[in-house]
């Protein structure tokens, strides 16, 4: 392969062998004219060029350093010295064959040989005519070809020259602000008269790609020509002023910086005349001062005098000098030492949880036994909890009173809604506002390295292209890990295994289960009326008398009438709409006051809670709902705890067409069709009158009112079963019995999650009696004592012992 040789300005022979491939240096044949008398042979020796691409009426110099391509020469300098000069379509090949080269080259005489010490040879080419290439007549030792002529078409026109003027007119410009064209080239453009010429001359003198290079070779019509050359010209000149414009902006900003540093200068001097400190040294030095006082670890130590250190060296308008800044604030302003005394008495723990939250015995609880261990062992890792419950049931509130009690700080960080993994870890501080992530913000906003963290919501994290912040959660949440914990912002390790985590959720079903497993969950349930009496009377009564500006001497609110709101104004497992409505009655006796209606205190029974609040919201119609046979009542678990549900079924003539609505998911509308698969297996046991074609000729339509509300879950099987058995056997179910489990094909009853929320929903529906599986007899323990004095539990191991409980005149005496 051969390259072209030039320093850009001539054909200078004598450059550096050494050097990469060269920009091609052609003259034109007017200024070194070599006269080719001999006609062009039928066949020539093939010169394969590297990258670039030779003209005709052009003189070229070439370095030659493959052993075959020397040869090649040392025949065609013995011969009549014409060679044919031929572009590789592969550049990247060394020994490029018949395939790898163009079909149109360049006929040329080898004007000038020199031999350099190297082995290597420098020939000066000068191009005669466009040829064509034919079939190869040798590959060995080097390539030969046939040639034709391609001789130019040139038909004098306007068009032509207008074109000839405009190409040299648009070079001469780009020749004025392009360095490396020089001047003289202006001069012999302007001279040459002849368009094809003229064309060569241009298109051998631009920096263009070789394949442009090429295309304007391969083209026979000087017009077409001259008009493709009119086109590249035109977008080499934008080029060129684009950058020209550019490189003035540049300079123009180089000039501004050096005008500022030397007035910076000039006021740094002035200020030392006049005896005052420069501004940039004294935030320096003040920083050092923040990081001798902050008793950073080793690694947070080297790493803060290493920015520091940049920092000196840097100007304040440099765009580093605030973003090194920001980064050592933050390393000094994080409690790395710092921390708070644990309050070990277990007695005073005891009295400030008993103090803020009525109930919760296995909360407080465990929480005692932590400050047990604590005292035992000092070095012992704080407990990961997770509080899972109903919305309202004092989850965080709960948080705030263990920080109380354990006389640490508090801090609460919400992630309900997080979708960027940057927000838990931070960002690197390559990116343009970096910030650390709000695990270590939190650190810093509590002055301490052993707060308690409440992560509120951690079932409502979420992932999407950002990242998944509950994985950035696993090292945060694991006391095997957590102790070098960190932050992308920081870039350093900070020990978080001092800090006790709480976290919250309504939920488990979204958390991921590997952080589930870093977690300790403790169950919340929602409140009986009884509790919810309590917390009312204790807590919420006294709070919202004095948010409302009232004093306890100018109002009272009777046992009967928070009884009335709890059970006809509100359905919740926890107490938020419970304050809300003692919120209202606080703010409408307040008015009364302050307009003077109000003179001595105001005693507000159930009576008038029901005027102030207005009409009823809920009511206890279990009664009204399962007084026809084909209803039954059922209980189900959500979100918010424990809801009463209620099932019926209808029939009517048909084909045996079974319809189930009520938005019901997959699992319970398959519950659905086991309890219909068993009714009509046992059709002569529930129902012996009924004819056993009963169900071949009448359509069965199960539904779930509350149509708007999506549900799902086994559980309620029994209830399914309940209510088909009621209407085949036309027995209407008993309106004090509700009830719950999941059924199988053989009458089975299995057991089901969520005792107590549905228990208590039970209970504030008015209903006496719940059936439940009997291996759910140990979950019924959890319910409070005196709620379960209050309930009778009957425990079911098959669908017969469901029917006979549920149904009124018990189970027919035929059986099967």
């Amino acid at each position: 392969m051969v390259e072209s040789e030039g320093n850009g300005r001539g054909g200078a022979f004598g450059a550096d062998p050494d050097a990469a491939t060269l920009e091609v240096v052609e003259t034109p044949i007017a200024e070194q004219a070599i006269q080719l008398e001999e006609p062009l042979p039928q066949a020539l020796p093939i010169l394969p060029l590297r990258e670039m691409v030779t003209f005709p009426e052009t003189l070229t110099p070439l370095a030659v350093g493959q052993q075959r391509s020397i040869q090649l020469v040392d025949d065609v300098l013995a011969g009549n010295r014409m060679l044919a000069m031929v572009a590789s379509t592969d550049p990247e090949k060394e020994e490029p064959g018949p395939d790898d080269l163009y079909k149109v080259g360049v006929a040329g005489v080898v004007a000038r040989m020199l031999k350099v010490p190297d082995g290597t040879i420098r020939i000066l080419v000068q191009g005669t005519q466009r040829v064509g290439i034919g079939a190869f007549v040798q590959t060995e030792p080097y390539l030969e070809a046939r040639v034709s002529e391609m001789p130019d078409q040139l038909e004098q026109s306007q068009e032509l020259q207008a074109l000839t003027r405009n190409v040299q007119s648009t070079f001469s410009e780009i020749i004025e602000q392009i360095p490396y064209l020089p001047e003289e080239l202006q001069m012999a453009v302007t001279n040459v008269d002849d368009p094809s010429t003229l064309s060569h001359l241009i298109a051998g003198a631009l920096r263009i790609p070789f394949a442009e290079k090429q295309e304007l070779l391969e083209e026979v019509d000087v017009g077409k020509r001259l008009r493709r050359l009119s086109e590249i010209l035109a977008r080499e000149l934008e080029v060129v002023r684009l950058g020209t414009q550019i490189q003035s902006q540049v300079q123009s900003e180089i000039d501004k910086g050096q005008r500022e540093y030397l007035l910076r200068e000039q006021l740094k001097a002035i200020q030392t005349e006049l005896g005052e400190g420069d501004e940039q040294q004294a935030e320096i030095n003040e920083l050092r001062e923040r990081i001798e006082e902050a008793s950073l670890p080793e690694n947070a130590r080297k790493a803060a005098d290493r920015e520091l250190a940049r920092l000196e060296r840097l100007p304040p308008a440099a765009a580093e000098y605030g973003v090194i800044r920001t980064y050592l604030e933050w390393l000094v302003d994080l409690p790395w030492s710092e921390r708070t005394e644990d309050n070990l008495d277990i007695e005073h723990a005891r009295e400030v949880l008993d103090e803020d939250h009525y109930d919760l015995e296995k909360v407080k609880d465990r929480i005692l036994e932590y400050l047990a261990v604590r005292k035992l062992n000092p070095e012992s890792h704080g407990p990961i909890l997770c509080f899972v419950g109903p919305p309202g049931v004092g989850k965080t509130s709960l948080g705030r009173s263990i920080s109380k009690a354990l006389g640490r700080k508090f801090e609460r960080i919400s992630v309900g809604g997080v979708r960027d993994e940057a927000e838990i870890r931070g960002h690197r501080r390559t990116y343009i506002g970096a910030m650390p992530g709000t695990i270590v913000r939190a650190l810093r906003d509590a002055g301490s390295r052993n707060p308690v963290f409440m992560i509120d919501e951690i079932d409502k994290m979420g992932a999407d292209f950002r990242g998944d912040p509950a994985s950035a959660m696993l090292e945060v949440l694991d006391p095997a890990q957590n102790d070098s914990f960190r932050d992308h912002y920081l870039d350093l390790e900070f020990d978080l295994s001092g800090v006790l985590f709480i976290a919250t959720a309504n939920i488990l079903d979204t958390v991921p289960a590997a952080l589930q497993d870093r977690m300790e969950v403790i169950q919340l349930a929602g409140y009986t009326t009884d509790e919810k009496l309590h917390i009312a009377r204790r807590y919420l009564v006294p709070r919202q008398i004095k948010e409302n500006g009232l004093k306890a001497s100018q109002i009272e609110i009777t046992d009967s009438a928070l009884k009335a709101i709890i059970e006809e104004y509100t359905r919740e497992a926890g107490v938020r709409n419970l304050e809300r409505e003692i919120g209202t009655i606080c703010r409408k006796v307040a008015r009364d006051v302050a307009e003077g209606k109000a003179k001595d205190r105001v005693r507000i029974s159930a009576k008038r809670a029901r005027e102030l609040l207005g009409k009823r919201r809920f009511f206890a119609e279990q009664r009204r709902r399962t007084k026809d046979p084909g209803v039954s009542t059922g209980l189900a678990w959500t979100p918010a705890g424990g809801e009463v549900l209620f099932v019926e079924a209808t029939a009517m003539p048909g084909s045996g067409k079974l319809t189930i609505t009520g938005q019901l998911g997959e699992v319970m509308r398959e519950s659905a069709q086991a309890a219909l698969s068993y009714v009509r297996r046992n059709l002569d046991k529930i129902a012996p009158d009924m004819p056993e074609d009963w169900f071949e000729t009448h359509d069965i339509h199960i539904h779930v009112p509350a149509g708007a509300v999506p549900k799902d879950g086994p559980s309620a099987g029994v209830a399914m079963v309940t209510a088909l058995a009621s209407l085949v056997s036309n027995r209407p179910v008993s309106n004090q019995v509700a009830m719950t489990g999941e059924v199988t094909l053989t009458g089975q009853v299995l057991p089901i999650g969520g005792l107590k929320e549905k228990s208590l929903a039970a209970q504030r529906a008015g209903i006496k009696r719940i059936i439940v599986p009997e291996r759910n007899e140990g979950d019924v323990a959890e319910i409070p004592e005196h709620e379960r004095e209050e309930l009778e539990f009957v425990y079911a191991n098959d669908v017969d012992q469901v029917l006979e409980a549920a149904l009124d005149g018990g189970p027919p005496t035929r059986g099967r």
